[in-house]
């Protein structure tokens, strides 16, 4: 035992361990070997390798048979970087550059810069990304999940993140077995029962749905579609929803607004998943000869560029900018350590209903 109580290796263990936090001992930096930490410390061997097990385990070093023991790579994140990494699943010009902006607001001004990066919705480059990030100095984390549907296979990544204290934050989605982790989110059950509801009021009752089935939003938002379509007495028809998923979007939702012209059967209302889905499906419909909002009404959902062409998409507003700033508050009340009780960033964003041209009153129920 040492003077304050400790046993001895514990005390060696701490005091190495506070040279790697405070710098002293940089990431990649061969520790003294055990031979020479014995003679420095006046201990013996056993103990000193007893105080190294117990760092290597914690992750603070690493042992390399026949060349001596190193203070891990990933002890970089101890110190202050002041970056933060974002992960995103596109970088378009479709929602993304306003969403990093909002972050950017925010971070800039308390001294941050961001680390940008893209999954391209694919899971197994979310998982390279996060072991590329676990490599360099980052202070916290903003990521979208890929797929978050779907059950999360690289979960140690993130308990790598909890590990090393680097706090994250999921935007737009999270994983179901991952819900109490910190998390901003558009009410898109909400937001899916608002354009539903608003064609059931302009007199639809043969009405589409157009889902994505591998994200949280698409599953939200397909609930709403349900709720509206229950509260109009309107029988809910598996037949007339589409589910498409992320390698196929750019393919199947034409392809089935083809396969309904040559059928010749048309609902009088669609409801999709988003303003690029809404613009697929009305495209081919256009091309046909049918009218849009005269023959059947379509709404989108983001209020992105696309919703804004022409006589615009009835949509619902998704307020990029404000999603940003917040996810980038909320990463910065978690480095500072607030409590969640104590936090005063809001967690759910209600949505807004925008009314453009691509919808109107239903005739054919007029003149029935």
């Amino acid at each position: 035992m040492t003077e304050n109580g400790k046993p001895k290796y514990f005390s060696l263990m701490e005091q190495l361990k506070a040279d790697i936090v405070s710098g002293a001992i940089c990431p990649g930096e061969k520790l003294p070997s055990e031979n020479e930490l014995s003679q420095k410390y006046s201990l013996s061997r056993h103990t000193v390798r007893k105080a190294l097990g117990i760092l290597e385990q914690d992750g603070y070093v690493e042992a390399f048979h026949g060349k001596g023991t190193f203070c891990s790579e990933n002890m970089s994140h101890i110190r202050k970087s002041k970056n933060i990494a974002v992960v995103t699943t596109y970088i378009s010009d479709y929602i993304f550059p306003r969403l990093i902006q909002g972050m950017d607001n925010v971070l800039s001004e308390r001294g941050y810069s961001i680390i940008l990066k893209n999954t391209g919705n694919s899971r197994q480059k979310e998982a390279k990304c996060l072991e590329e990030l676990l490599k360099k100095d980052i202070d916290g984390l903003i990521i979208e999940p890929s797929k978050s549907e779907m059950v999360c296979k690289h979960r140690n990544l993130y308990q790598n993140l909890d590990k090393f204290q680097i706090p994250y934050v999921f935007i737009q989605g999270i994983y179901s077995e991952m819900k109490e982790k910190p998390h901003i989110l558009m009410d898109d059950a909400r937001g899916g029962y608002l354009v539903t509801r608003y064609l059931t009021e302009l007199g639809h009752r043969n009405i589409m749905g157009f889902f994505k089935a591998d994200d949280m939003q698409g599953l939200e938002r397909h609930k709403g579609y349900v709720k509206a379509l229950q509260e109009a007495e309107i029988s809910y028809d598996p037949d007339n929803v589409v589910w498409f998923h992320t390698e196929d979007r750019k393919v199947k939702p034409a392809l089935i607004a083809r396969e309904m012209l040559e059928k010749g059967n048309l609902p009088d209302g669609i409801v999709c998943y988003n303003d690029q889905i809404a613009v697929q499906v009305m495209e081919e419909l256009e091309k046909a000869g049918i009218r849009i909002p005269d023959d059947i009404s379509v709404t989108g959902y983001d209020n992105s560029l696309y919703a804004r062409r022409g006589t615009g998409i009835t949509t619902i507003a998704h307020p990029q900018e404000k999603l940003g700033e917040m996810a980038a508050e909320l990463i910065m009340e978690k480095i500072n350590g607030v409590a969640e009780k104590d936090s005063k960033v809001e967690r759910l964003i209600q949505p807004e209903l925008i009314i453009r041209g691509s919808c109107a009153v239903n005739k054919k129920k007029d003149n029935m």
